[in-house]
């Protein structure tokens, strides 16, 4: 009688740590599944505000192609009037003070239009460097997606298949973007250039 009990015992045993097992990855699982929407859900935000640095920067630099078009239309407004006031030694003088006053008038434009052009430059550049930033961000955010995804799927196949060692890959991955996602969120300069290509 009391071998019969053994493999009864061993199976309720079994199922007991089957069921441990299982409690563990259903809590991984959750607890993962949780930081991965958190990354989700941030990297949206980072694409979006990506997507307004780059139309910004886009925008300065029409902006700018537009103030040089037009220091080049009062700086040649000029050399024009200057051709012309040479060409034209008897004017009376006030006629030439107004050609002179007019000359004036397009040099300061010329030196305005410089002076603005510096600074849109300056605002178009800073906006490609918050664009650029914002990438390395966004690369962790899916580097960080990309590892947790794997370690929820591999989570599945260890309840599957019961091997524990696979429960352990899993929380490497797990790890490796718990890490990226910290990095992501805490604005780390944290970056990995090969996974970046891989995902890219």
């Amino acid at each position: 009688m009391p071998e019969s009990l053994d493999p009864i015992q061993e199976e309720v045993q079994d199922h007991a740590g089957d069921s441990r097992l299982n409690g563990f990855i259903a809590l991984f699982v959750a607890v993962v599944a949780t930081f991965m929407a958190l990354c989700n859900v941030k990297d949206g935000n980072v694409v979006q505000a990506m997507q307004q640095s780059q139309a910004r920067a886009v925008d300065q630099w029409a902006y700018y192609q537009s103030k040089s078009t037009k220091q080049h239309i009062a700086e040649n407004a000029v050399e024009m009037l200057r051709v012309q006031l040479d060409m034209s030694p008897g004017l009376k003088p006030a006629a030439q003070a107004k050609v002179e006053a007019r000359i004036a008038a397009q040099e300061a434009a010329a030196k305005k239009y410089e002076r603005e052009k510096e600074q849109i430059k300056a605002e178009a550049e800073q906006a490609a460097k918050d664009y650029e930033a914002m990438n390395v961000h966004d690369d962790q955010f899916d580097l960080a997606e990309a590892c947790l995804s794997v370690a929820v799927a591999l989570a599945g196949v260890t309840a599957l298949t019961r091997k524990r060692w696979l429960f352990a890959v899993a929380g490497v991955f797990a790890s490796i973007g718990l890490i990226f996602g910290l990095a992501g969120f805490l604005h780390w300069n944290l970056h990995s250039e090969v996974m970046a290509k891989l995902l890219g």
